[in-house]
């Protein structure tokens, strides 16, 4: 009995031994990554960051175990569809003047997020949206699952075309496929038929959203990893992107009439900012009554607190899988949207909420200030140096990013003293201390459907951004204002020298702002 009692405590000693060991082996691996991405989804879009009646607990609480940058920006586009060189500068760590065109194909000299992680024994997974080349898609990747197809776009997130993963990138649209429950509510695939329909008219009842698909994929690839080695999990969701469809029990939550329009509310727009009349804008009749505008943020709450129970999901996966312990979680929207701010619908402006505003959140147990913020200036793409950092990894050269690590572990309050936005020939934001200039031109411009045409105003802002972040009250014809105007638009002019705001340096464009300026 003592010989067996002996035995006993010298396997108990040893395994409290080597438990501290273990721990700490596992605490010395390189973390899984996940990083989130949400299209549309403007900083205010998040109750928890900016405290609208929008329902977020499953982001909140994302906000809660992890640090929070309020000053989050996307950096600009030169296409109405700003996803696209929004989605290239998150993966390239690299500014809007120094991609590729707009940003529709990465270069092979533009090492891509995934591929640095892929030389790191990082396993790189995909799921939902991509919206660059299929050349940078294959080699950015190991695996993916339940790509929205760019074959075939039905303008509808219950019937939402899609594509299975193949890794040598041979896409085609054909391939698409749709996701559709039966007759006993079981979800089957069928084919993309010539027949489609677009517009937004289906349902819940018709198959599940694109929100869920993309979650269900991504919880399931979670659940199911079994490697030695970290994975990073690119996961995008197409929502709150319009139609701004959810099912009818969140379209409940938000009774029109309850909504309360935010300070910037405007029935129309005071001018013509150079894009009054593209796609995004036409989702609403003008002018933006309080009744439409009030309908447009009731359908974008609702989409937005469906697809945060699907974020839910994934996070929950995570936590049932044991990854969440070592996971770093990165939270971010390609960019703002207007919904009805300053009477604009879409996010071809570069004011805050409406274009570039982002939420922009490092979370999870690696993180250790819970519910930390910095109002350091940062941009998507200081996400990717950031991550290299934080895993302790060489950044790549071609990343020009700057890494945010210093300021989360607060060994700086800043890596940049200013922001600086562009959108196409016709409008330049220049933010520095309190103050955001915002410059728009009069300039010409070409469209392959209509030609040659002239568009825009040649109009000046300057807002307190701190006072005013809505950007409600325009001070430029101030006389007091004066003095920081001129200072304002000479340091905008230095910083686009700097930046290499210049046609020339963005394949494609035939016209540049600083030619109408």
């Amino acid at each position: 009995m003592k010989k067996q009692l002996f035995k006993y405590v010298i396997w108990l000693f040893g395994v409290l031994l080597l438990t501290p060991l273990n721990a700490q082996k596992r605490q010395s691996e390189k973390p899984n990554i996940l990083v989130i991405y949400t299209d549309d989804h403007r900083y205010s879009g998040v109750h928890a960051l900016g405290g609208m009646q929008v329902k977020t607990p499953n982001i909140d609480a994302l906000i809660a175990d992890g640090i929070s940058f309020t000053n989050g920006y996307l950096m600009g586009a030169f296409s109405g569809a700003t996803c696209v060189p929004s989605r290239a500068m998150l993966l390239t760590g690299r500014n809007v003047f120094e991609l590729q065109g707009q940003g529709n194909i990465i270069p092979t000299e533009h090492k891509t997020i995934g591929e640095a992680l892929q030389s790191n024994n990082y396993q790189t997974h995909i799921v939902g949206k991509w919206h660059q080349d299929n050349a940078s898609l294959a080699r950015s990747f190991d695996a993916g699952d339940r790509l929205m197809s760019r074959g075939v776009y039905l303008v509808d997130h219950f019937r939402m075309p899609m594509w299975d993963w193949k890794k040598d990138g041979d896409y085609r649209a054909e391939d698409g496929y749709l996701l559709v429950y039966d007759d006993n509510r079981k979800v089957i695939r069928r084919p993309v038929t010539k027949d489609e329909k677009r517009g937004p008219f289906g349902t819940e009842r018709n198959g599940p959203h694109s929100s869920e698909i993309f979650a269900e994929s991504a919880a399931q690839f979670i659940k199911g990893y079994k490697k030695k080695d970290p994975f990073f999990m690119y996961l995008a969701f197409h929502a709150p992107h319009d139609p701004r469809q959810a099912p009818l029990k969140y379209k409940d939550m938000y009774p029109g009439e309850d909504i309360v329009l935010p300070p910037s509310y405007m029935a129309q727009h005071p001018f013509d900012n150079g894009d009054m009349f593209l796609r995004d804008e036409e989702l609403a009749v003008w002018p933006r009554t309080p009744e439409v505008a009030k309908q447009q943020l009731s359908d974008y709450y609702a989409i937005i607190t469906h697809l945060d129970d699907q974020i839910g999901k994934v996070i929950a996966s995570l936590k049932e899988s044991g990854a969440y312990d070592n996971t770093l979680i990165v939270f971010a929207g390609d960019s703002g949207l207007a919904v009805g701010n300053h009477g604009l619908m879409g996010k071809q402006n570069i004011y805050d909420e409406d274009g570039v505003h982002i939420p922009f959140v490092f979370a999870g147990n690696l993180i250790k200030d819970k519910g930390g913020e910095r109002d350091a200036l940062v941009y998507n793409f200081d996400i990717y140096p950031t991550i290299c950092d934080f895993i302790g990894i060489n950044v790549p050269s071609s990343v020009t990013g700057k890494s945010l690590l210093p300021i989360i572990n607060k060994e700086k309050t800043s890596v940049r003293d200013y922001s600086y936005h562009a959108y196409k020939q016709f409008q330049r934001a220049y933010r520095k201390g309190d103050y955001k200039l915002i410059e728009y031109v009069r300039a010409n411009n070409y469209d392959k459907d209509s030609g040659e045409s002239i568009k825009g105003s040649r109009v000046t802002q300057l807002f307190n951004i701190k006072n005013d972040p809505w950007e409600v009250y325009d001070l430029s014809f101030f006389p007091e204002f004066s003095e920081k105007l001129v200072i304002m638009r000479k340091e905008m002019r230095e910083k686009a020298i700097e930046l290499g705001d210049d046609k020339k340096n963005v394949e494609g464009e035939k016209y540049g702002f600083w030619e109408f300026y």
